[in-house]
């Protein structure tokens, strides 16, 4: 068979045939190679340069190659985090025609780390619950979506700094299964292996000394079931009100907003003697501050963080002269002013970091940094000490200091 690329993008097929097909993954030369840090898998992973992109190549056989690819994408179409798909290679051969296995080609998460990574700095136990939270958000996400994920573990997952949280993305697919919806037996099955593999894999932490002493690898494990289930039975669970309390729907529909979801659909029934209201949020997508604050900037950014700008903001646009006392924007709408902050606020200071200070940090990420420093400082003088002071502050004090990888937020 000849050789084979299936792509998303047009332009990949030759930016990819640049690549050494010819040589099993594990023997490409360093030339190709991108020294990025690589989780455990059960395949051979590399990282390589196509063009301008950093590309993540796996090697497995061709239908699971294909599987997965097609999943992927199907993840992607419905906005769930993981990693974006770019190609499948099929049909490669050795330099004596012996067959070599296809490889599934990924786009690099940027900024992300494997726990293993994470891990090497010993993670203290504050950290590992937001891990356990990131993972728990993604795990519900996948099975409000109708997929089985079938492998649930640390090892399977990138994260992502999302102002003092985690964003958590799914790595590996190959073991996944996408239905219109999941039964409860698929997603208590789907949850006992993520506790089994959680538990495993920090035991091996443990064994190899990286794990915090005081941190119990069993009840880590346990954790997430938790967390798991504290979130689906608030994003699912049925509500009863007294009928003409029409506020406490809304009340509920502001806390799923907090937790980061949409209500897309809800069911409301009144009782046959008119006493009570029933409310059953239908269809739950996450991503509530995300979409609102590109519908209203055009940024793109981790859950937190667009609930962190959306705060500041909002602030901002209290101070403006175009507000009136109450609030309203006479002459201005809210795009207006979002765009004017955009401009005028968020890119001069993330500007004003030098880029070689910035690390793994995204833009979003850089500003949530430089408010909380600013918080800090002013929390210290007693007043708002004003954001260029802030960033001024933090160039010349926090970032000389800090390692340009991946670090834990601060607790």
């Amino acid at each position: 068979m000849a050789l084979q690329i299936s792509a998303t993008n047009p332009e990949h097929p030759a930016l990819l045939l640049e690549l050494p097909w010819h040589l099993p993954l594990q023997e490409w030369p360093e030339q190709y190679l991108v020294p990025l840090p690589r989780g455990i898998s059960r395949h051979v992973v590399r990282y390589a340069r196509a063009g301008d992109e950093v590309i993540a190549v796996k090697e497995l056989a061709r239908r699971p190659a294909l599987r997965e690819y097609e999943l992927l994408r199907g993840l992607d179409r419905i906005g769930i985090p993981a990693v974006d798909p770019l190609a499948v290679v099929t049909g490669r051969a050795g330099t004596g025609g012996e067959p070599l296995e296809s490889v599934l080609i990924t786009r690099h998460l940027g900024g992300s780390m494997p726990y293993r990574s994470m891990f090497e700095t010993t993670l203290r136990p504050a950290t590992m619950h937001r891990l356990m939270d990131a993972l728990a958000v993604l795990l519900v996400r996948l099975h409000l979506a109708g997929f089985a994920w079938g492998d649930c573990s640390l090892s399977n997952t990138l994260f992502r700094r999302d102002a003092g949280a985690y964003a958590a993305y799914l790595v590996d697919a190959e073991t996944g299964e996408l239905h219109p919806e999941l039964s409860p037996g698929q997603r208590a099955y789907d949850l006992d292996l993520a506790r089994v593999n959680i538990s495993g894999e920090l035991l091996d932490l443990e064994a190899s000394g990286a794990l915090h002493p005081s941190v119990d690898p069993i009840e880590f494990g346990t954790e997430i079931c938790a967390r798991y289930e504290g979130l689906w039975r608030e994003l699912t669970r049925t509500s009863v009100y007294p009928a003409g309390k029409y506020h406490y729907i809304e009340r509920r529909i502001r806390r799923l907003n907090d937790l980061g979801f949409d209500v897309a659909e809800m069911q409301i029934e009144h009782a046959s003697n008119g006493d009570t209201v029933t409310f059953v949020p239908k269809v739950v997508d996450a991503g509530h501050h995300q979409r609102q604050l590109l519908r209203l900037t055009g940024l793109d950014a981790e859950e937190n963080q667009a609930r962190r700008l959306l705060n500041d903001l909002e602030s901002w646009m209290a101070t403006q002269d175009d507000h009136t006392p109450d609030g309203a924007l006479p002459g201005a709408r809210p795009e207006v002013l979002a765009h004017r902050w955009v401009r005028e606020v968020f890119r001069p200071t993330v500007r004003a970091v030098p880029p070689g200070l910035r690390g793994a940090m995204d833009q979003a990420e850089i500003y949530h940094e430089l408010l909380e420093h600013r918080w800090y400082l002013s929390e210290r003088a007693q007043h708002d000490i004003g954001l260029d002071t802030a960033v001024d502050d933090y160039i010349r004090n926090i970032l000389p200091k800090a390692r340009e990888t991946l670090l834990p937020p601060t607790d």
